[in-house]
């Protein structure tokens, strides 16, 4: 059965490589560009989900506001306005979106560096090969979330669209790389 879907997955892939290179470049051009202007990525993503999150709290609204004979309409009430004022907020602040997702992204750095290394750790007990690489990695976080944490709110302003733009360049050479690999 595995077989089978990998195998339908080449096959598609090989129908479509040129719509898989054409996004594969779209994203390397979309990466470069946030990693160009970090700040001006960072605040269109909170702007972003400033919107996504406004038009979620309206939507429960309509929905909370439709039901509310419903068990539980005060608190499906306050949810919904909370949505809404923090979809606002975010529209109207940008900037604080920015600090409080890089305080995220901080948070994320430091809880996975301490994973990381805590199973580094347990594979050196066991012998495992190449461990040190996993411990390495968790070291990194652990300095990237301190980096982070100390230079906030400065660093809020370039961090978000940096780590977007990173993800879109790889991304994109994934994609490129797969479509010119299947193509023959």
């Amino acid at each position: 059965m595995l077989d089978d879907f990998a195998e339908s997955a080449l096959t598609a892939a090989r129908l479509h490589w040129r719509a898989l290179l054409i996004e594969g470049l779209v994203l390397i051009v979309l990466g470069m560009a946030a990693i160009a202007l970090p700040v001006l990525a960072g605040l269109a993503i909170a702007i972003l989900f400033g919107w996504l999150i406004l038009i979620g709290g309206l939507i429960g609204l309509v929905t909370t506001l439709m039901g509310r004979h419903a068990p539980g309409f005060g608190w499906a009430l306050i949810s919904a306005l909370l949505w809404i004022a923090a979809g606002i907020a975010l529209l109207v602040w940008p900037a604080a979106g920015l600090v409080y997702f890089t305080f995220l992204l901080f948070a994320w750095l430091a809880v996975e560096g301490v994973a990381m290394i805590m199973y580094a750790l347990s594979h050196r007990r066991g012998s495992t090969p190449r461990w040190a690489w996993m411990l390495l990695t968790g070291a990194i976080n652990l300095l990237l979330a301190a980096y982070l944490l100390t230079g906030l709110p400065g660093t809020a302003g370039w961090v978000l669209g940096l780590v977007v733009g990173i993800n879109l360049v790889f991304s994109g050479v994934s994609l490129t790389a797969m479509a010119l690999a299947v193509r023959r």
